[in-house]
Formats: structure tokens, C-alpha cells, sequence
């Protein structure tokens, strides 16, 4: 969350990309931070026990994601 914040502080578009877990600290780091609008991309968790194809499932909803926020801002 604080290399994205200081990424868009420079007018650097990002997405961060975080598990349903770790959802809530995201929400608490962007708001103590002061970046209330930077919405992160949302995955299942959890990532290690996945076989190379569901890596690959998730993947592509982080992508999908990660352009709309990119794009719609």
C-alpha cells in the first residue's frame, strides 16, 4: 500500500492486488495514509495451495480488475 500511495502521489496510476484476508488492513492503511479513493484489486485467498492453473484463474480476475480501476479511476 505505501509504494502505491507514493506511486500516485507522483501521478503514477496503480492497482494493488490483495486477498479477501488482508482486505480490511488495506482499507485501514489507505485511510490512515490519506488515500481513501485508491481501490485495491480483490483475489481469493489463499494463493500458495493452487495448482499453476488456478494461479493462472486468479490472475485473470486481478487483470480484470486492476484495468477498470486503472481505466475508471
Amino acid at each position: 500500500m505505501h509504494d502505491a500511495i507514493s506511486l500516485e502521489e507522483k501521478g503514477v496510476p496503480t492497482a494493488v492486488v490483495v486477498t479477501e484476508v488482508f482486505l480490511h488492513e488495506a482499507h485501514v492503511q489507505r485511510a490512515a495514509l490519506g488515500m481513501n479513493d485508491l481501490d485495491p484489486v480483490v483475489i481469493q485467498h489463499p494463493l500458495s495451495t493452487l495448482s499453476d492453473e488456478e494461479i493462472s484463474a486468479r490472475a485473470g480476475d486481478a487483470a480484470r480488475q486492476a484495468v477498470k480501476i486503472l481505466l475508471e479511476g
